[in-house]
C-alpha cells in the first residue's frame, strides 16, 4: 500500500559523512512503501522556493550513483543556515511550506543537519501537531562538532577527528626537523564544544609524542598559567605541539580570541584567531620561534582520510530514519547508542527532537585532566572505535571521483 512521498534536505556546515546519510535515506525508502523520493535544494529554502528535484529518477539512473554518494564530501543538495520565526509568530512561510508539502504528496520529512537544523525540525513537527497533519517529520543528525545531545556521537565527527588527529601527527613531525625552541598552536573547530580538538590526543602514540598540550572551550583558559605550561615544557624539549579550541574562554567567559562583533543568523559569535592571539602572546612573553595553523574549513570535508566506521554508521542513520517515519514517529531525532567500547557496538533509536534542538553536548568535566591541559584515558576509549577502517575509494588520474553535482 502506498504511503505518499518523502523530501529530504541537508541545512548547516558540510561534513564527509552527510551525503552517506543522504544516500541512507535513498536507499531506505526504495525499500520502502514511499514512492516517490524528492530532494529539496539549499535545505529548507529548496521547500519554500519550490527547488526541488526527484532523487528517486537520478538513483535509478546511475547504478553507482550511491555508491559515489557514500563517499562524496561536503552536501549534494546543498545548504542552507535559515532560522524559522517560532511557530507562535503565524508567519505565513508556514503555510507555504504546508502547502509545499501537499503539493508533492509529502508523508515525512527529512532534514539532514546539526543543532540548528534539529530546531527547524523541532518547529515544523510543532506546526503539524497543531494543525493535525499527518506529516512525519524526522531529523537525522550531522556535525563534526559532535556537540547533538542524547546520542552518543553524530556522524561526521569521526572522519573529521581522524583527519584532525592525523594532521596534528603531520605537524608534530614538521615541527621536529629543527633543533631550535618552537611551538607550534593549532587552533581547531570548536566554539563551544571540545570535542574535535580532543581529538589530537589520538597522535599521541608509541611512533608520535604529542600533542603536547590540550586546551578545550568547558574549562577556563588562563593565559599566565598556559605561559608557564610552555616554559616548563620548553626546559625539556625542543619543539612544543599544542590544540586549542576556537572558542577557549577565560575564567570570565571571554573569549581568548577577539570577536568580529557580528553574530550569524542563528546568534553565534563569529570568532577571529585564538591560534593567532596566542601566537602572539607566546612570542611577546618566551621569544622563541612561534607559528599559529588554523585548520578552519580543511577539517569538515576531508573525504580522502574518512572513517569506515563513520560512512557505515551515516547511512544506517539515514535508512533507520525512513524506518521510523514509516512506523508512524514523528518529532524525533534518529540517534546511536553505544552498548559496548570493546567490541565496539552501537544500536540505532530515536529521541524526542525537543530534547535536543538548542542544546549542546560539551565534553563532560571529568574526561579533561586536573591541569586542564589534556584529556583523561576514558577520552580516548570513546575516540578511538570512531576513527577505525578506510572507506573504499575510486581514483581517477590520481583523484579521488565524487559525485558530480
Amino acid at each position: 500500500m502506498s504511503m505518499g512521498n518523502i523530501i529530504v534536505a541537508q541545512s548547516g556546515g558540510p561534513t564527509v559523512a552527510i551525503n552517506a546519510s543522504l544516500a541512507g535515506v535513498i536507499e531506505g525508502a526504495i525499500a520502502s512503501k514511499y514512492d516517490k523520493i524528492y530532494g529539496s535544494i539549499n535545505g529548507i529554502l529548496g521547500i519554500k522556493d519550490d527547488n526541488i528535484i526527484d532523487l528517486g529518477k537520478i538513483a535509478n539512473s546511475d547504478p553507482n550513483f550511491l555508491t559515489k554518494l557514500k563517499t562524496t564530501p561536503a552536501m549534494f543538495l546543498g545548504s542552507c543556515r535559515f532560522k524559522l520565526p517560532s511557530v507562535e509568530s503565524n508567519d505565513p512561510i508556514y503555510n507555504t511550506l504546508f502547502a509545499q508539502f501537499e503539493k508533492y504528496n509529502i508523508d515525512a520529512f527529512f532534514y539532514i543537519g546539526g543543532n540548528d537544523s534539529m530546531d527547524t525540525v523541532d518547529k515544523l513537527s510543532a506546526y503539524a501537531r497543531q494543525k493535525e497533519s499527518h506529516i512525519r517529520f524526522v531529523g537525522i543528525p550531522k556535525t563534526i562538532d559532535n556537540d547533538l545531545c542524547v546520542t552518543d556521537h553524530t556522524p561526521g565527527f569521526g572522519s573529521a577527528a581522524k583527519y584532525i588527529a592525523t594532521t596534528t601527527m603531520e605537524v608534530i613531525y614538521d615541527a621536529q626537523i629543527y633543533n631550535s625552541p618552537s611551538v607550534t598552536i593549532i587552533e581547531v573547530m570548536g566554539r563551544d564544544a571540545g570535542w574535535l580538538t580532543a581529538a589530537t590526543s589520538l597522535a599521541r602514540n608509541e611512533y608520535c609524542p604529542g600533542p603536547d598540550l590540550i586546551y578545550l572551550p568547558e574549562v577556563p583558559f588562563n593565559t599566565e598559567i598556559f605561559v608557564n605550561d610552555l616554559s616548563r615544557l620548553l626546559k625539556q624539549k625542543t619543539n612544543i605541539v599544542v590544540a586549542v579550541s576556537e572558542g577557549i574562554r577565560d575564567a570570565a567567559g571571554e573569549y581568548i580570541s577577539a570577536s568580529t562583533g557580528t553574530l550569524d543568523n542563528f546568534g553565534h559569535a563569529q570568532l577571529s584567531g585564538a591560534g593567532k592571539t596566542l601566537e602572539y602572546l607566546v612570542k611577546d612573553r618566551l621569544g622563541v620561534k612561534v607559528r599559529s595553523i588554523e585548520v578552519n574549513v580543511l577539517q569538515r570535508a576531508a573525504a580522502h582520510i574518512s572513517s569506515l566506521t563513520d560512512i557505515n554508521e551515516s547511512v544506517l542513520l539515514g535508512k533507520n530514519g525512513v524506518k521510523f517515519a514509516e512506523d508512524g514517529v514523528t518529532g524525533v531525532m534518529v540517534i546511536a547508542k553505544r552498548t559496548s567500547n570493546s567490541p565496539y557496538t552501537i544500536e540505532y533509536d530515536y529521541a524526542k527532537i525537543h530534547d535536543i534542538a538548542n542544546e549542546a553536548k560539551e565534553v563532560p568535566k571529568e574526561w579533561i585532566n586536573a591541569d586542564h591541559n589534556w584529556v583523561t584515558d576514558d577520552m580516548l576509549e570513546y575516540l578511538r572505535p570512531l576513527i577505525l577502517g578506510e572507506p573504499k575509494l575510486e581514483y581517477s588520474n590520481g583523484l579521488p571521483v565524487y559525485v558530480n553535482r
